[in-house]
């Protein structure tokens, strides 16, 4: 997976470490966690907070493991994600982030923030609207203890390039907006198993791999 990511990157005609791998370990027991981590991965993205909870635990003591919350997150549950993940991708509203904000514990460092924006306009998506994500980034950048990073989508489920390609090509124009209006954003957490060259080409910096490391999910 390093070496297709690599050469996607390569392709793309970017620097040798300008795109992140996140190993999307959902579903998947915590031994698979440990069996990457101990090939030298470190970011493990989980969609459900009790499974995030109970592979934390388990896996307490692989110290430099970074945990990626990815998946919707209802208000709720914010508390457990708040205590465990490192980063969040899949923000969408003010009161989801204002949560986690205080909710984050005051030893930690402070929480790093994806909003999670609807690119492709699927009602059965989450997401904000890419209209609405400026007011949102500007009112999520001025919380205590999470740090606004970037912006996240998962694009439409075809296999039509060129529709992709604008769906990825929308979030990095998005993100370049955000920044002209005095936000300092670094992260587009876009591209998956099948579409992560089209991400990387259109400017992606962290892909969500899961299937291509983990194997089919039952």
């Amino acid at each position: 997976m390093l070496a297709r990511i690599r050469t996607a990157v390569t392709t793309a005609q970017r620097p040798d470490d300008s795109v992140r791998l996140l190993a999307v370990s959902k579903t998947f027991p915590a031994t698979d966690i440990a069996e990457l981590y101990a090939c030298g991965q470190r970011d493990f993205g989980e969609n459900y907070v009790q499974e995030l909870g109970s592979k934390a635990a388990e896996l307490a003591q692989l110290s430099e493991l970074r945990w990626h919350f990815i998946g919707p997150l209802q208000s709720n549950k914010t508390r457990s994600v708040a205590e465990i993940a490192s980063w969040v991708h899949a923000v969408d509203r003010l009161k989801i982030a204002e949560r986690l904000s205080s909710q984050r514990p005051e030893h930690l460092p402070p929480l790093q923030v994806c909003l999670q924006v609807n690119v492709s306009g699927e009602a059965s998506k989450s997401g904000v609207a890419p209209a609405e994500v400026a007011a949102l980034a500007q009112a999520v950048s001025t919380l205590p203890r999470m740090q606004l990073r970037g912006l996240m989508c998962i694009p439409e489920a075809t296999d039509d390039s060129v529709l992709l390609a604008g769906q990825f090509r929308q979030l990095r124009t998005l993100l370049e907006q955000l920044n002209a209006q005095g936000l300092q954003l670094d992260t587009l957490s876009m591209g998956m198993s099948a579409d992560l060259e089209l991400a990387v080409a259109e400017g992606a910096t962290m892909v969500r791999i899961g299937t291509a490391l983990f194997g089919r999910r039952s």
